[in-house]
Formats: structure tokens, C-alpha cells, sequence
């Protein structure tokens, strides 16, 4: 089994990764600036990933390295800050990996890169959002993954090093499904990634495919729950807060609005978790 680093071990992605890993016999380096949950899993190796020097110490001796670690969300920081860390930590990342010749980079881009927040001025172009729609930055957390998976991209060139960059939607802990009953009534509340959302445990999963995925060069892939997170259909939703949205193909019932075909193909991702499993009355 290989030795494979996660950066961002402390978050809420992180720790499951961890734990994922090294319930399937991986060993695991986890890193973060500060101790967490992982903790109970995996000693976390204190670590500033926008200091090169400090990124190449941590990957010293591991095989691939599963990247996490960015400020989250927009709005966190200032817009400078959240695209400067983050294309810093990204980029220290991406040239180690290549300096040192790991196997593989798999690393969280994000859902925003499609052109999330979608709201009635800034509607999708059609529905199921897939690759196709990148790249569509509203924020600078957005822009810094799409300079990111550009940079990706060329980098995998140089070095032949796979990159897999997991465009993440809205991660779900298991505790977080209690607040889902408070969208249905609204459905223009969670419109603005058309209503979707990924169990952490499935991220965790795409992170462990991702790893052994016999793929060369660079991709991003979507990464979201196999349904959308609203107790109606997908087609109605669309059709009362998006209207002017076509469908480019028919659409299960309550299937995602962020089409996980191309993870399917790529990574042979079949997402395991959904709230409809831990609420009543889903």
C-alpha cells in the first residue's frame, strides 16, 4: 500500500480522509497548521504550506500527497488573502510533488469553478452543470482554483506526474443533515450551487479512487452526491427558480444537477451517502 500525505488533515474533509486511508491499509502522513480531529487517527505534522521549504519536508518519502489544504469558502478572509494563500499553498504543493517525483496529486478544486453562486442573474447555461461549463470564477476562492487547475495542467506536463483535481460541491457531515428539512420550503435557498452536496464520506472515497485511477496527465472532476439535497424533483426545481435553464438530457427523479458522469468514468465513483438515509421522511 502506498505512503500518502494529507494536507488539511484538521478539516471537516481531511480527517475522514485519514481515517478512509488508513482503514484500507494505506500508510498516512497528515499535516495542518494546527491539531485536529485527525489527531485521534494519525499524529498531524505541524506545517505552513505557503513555506516551500517547510511543503517539501513533508512530502519528503511519501508516494502521492492528497491536498486539502486551502481556506475553504469565500467570504472567510479578504478576497487578496483567500486567492493569495491559497495559490501560494497550491502551487508549493504542486512544484514540490514534482521536485520530488511523487506518483500522483489529487487535490480539492471546488464546485465555484463552474460559476457557482448561480442565482437569476447569473443563471447556468444549461443543466446538468458538467466540465463542460468551467470556467466561470464569481470569486477570488473561485479564481484560485481555476489558476490552480491551470497550473495543474501544465505542471502534470513537465513532470508526467497525474493530477487530479476533485471539484468538490458543498460538504456534508453526517450531523449536518438535521438543517436539511429547513430548505424544502425555499427552494431558492440553496439555489445557488442548484442544490447540491457531497456526504464527506464519499469525498473521502473519490480521494482513495483517485489515488489508483489509471489516469495520465491532468483532470478535474466533479464530485458531488448522486442526489440533490431538496425533497421535490430536480426537473421542477429547475423549472421554478431557473426557467430559462434547459435540460440537455432526461434526469432521474431527484437526481444531481451537477453531473458526476465523468467521475463515474474516470474514477469508477459511485457516491455510497445521501440524506435521505438519516432523515426522517426524506
Amino acid at each position: 500500500m502506498a505512503a500518502i500525505c494529507v494536507t488539511g488533515a484538521s478539516g471537516k474533509a481531511g480527517g475522514a480522509v485519514v481515517r478512509d486511508l488508513l482503514e484500507h491499509g494505506h500508510d498516512v502522513v497528515a499535516t495542518d497548521q494546527r491539531s485536529g480531529p485527525a489527531e485521534d487517527s494519525a499524529p498531524i505534522m505541524i506545517a505552513d504550506l505557503t513555506d516551500y521549504g517547510q511543503v517539501v519536508e513533508v512530502l519528503a518519502g511519501v508516494d502521492a500527497v492528497i491536498h486539502l489544504a486551502n481556506i475553504p469558502a469565500p467570504g472567510i478572509t479578504t478576497p487578496a488573502t483567500t486567492f493569495n494563500r491559497n495559490t501560494t499553498m497550491n502551487a508549493n504543493v504542486f512544484l514540490a510533488a514534482a521536485q520530488l517525483r511523487l506518483r500522483r496529486v489529487v487535490w480539492a478544486s471546488s464546485e465555484t469553478t463552474l460559476g457557482l453562486a448561480f442565482d437569476e442573474q447569473a443563471p447556468p447555461r444549461y443543466a446538468p452543470v458538467d466540465e463542460d461549463h468551467y470556467p466561470i470564477p464569481r470569486s477570488s476562492y473561485a479564481l484560485s482554483k481555476v489558476v490552480s487547475e491551470t497550473a495543474a495542467r501544465h505542471i502534470a506536463q513537465w513532470s508526467g506526474i497525474p493530477f487530479i483535481g476533485l471539484r468538490l460541491s458543498n460538504i456534508q457531515l453526517t450531523q449536518d443533515y438535521t438543517k436539511v428539512p429547513g430548505y424544502w420550503a425555499d427552494p431558492h435557498s440553496r439555489a445557488w450551487n442548484l442544490w447540491g452536496y457531497i456526504d464527506v464520506r464519499d469525498v473521502a472515497l473519490a480521494c482513495r479512487l483517485a489515488i489508483d485511477a489509471p489516469i495520465t496527465g491532468a483532470e478535474n472532476l466533479i464530485i458531488a452526491a448522486a442526489d440533490t439535497i431538496m425533497n421535490r424533483p430536480s426537473a421542477d426545481l429547475l423549472r421554478e427558480v431557473f426557467p430559462d435553464v434547459k435540460l440537455t438530457r432526461d434526469i432521474g427523479t431527484y437526481e444531481t444537477l451537477l453531473a458526476i458522469d465523468r467521475a463515474g468514468e474516470l474514477l469508477a465513483f459511485n457516491p455510497q451517502h445521501s440524506w435521505r438515509d438519516e432523515v426522517a421522511d426524506g
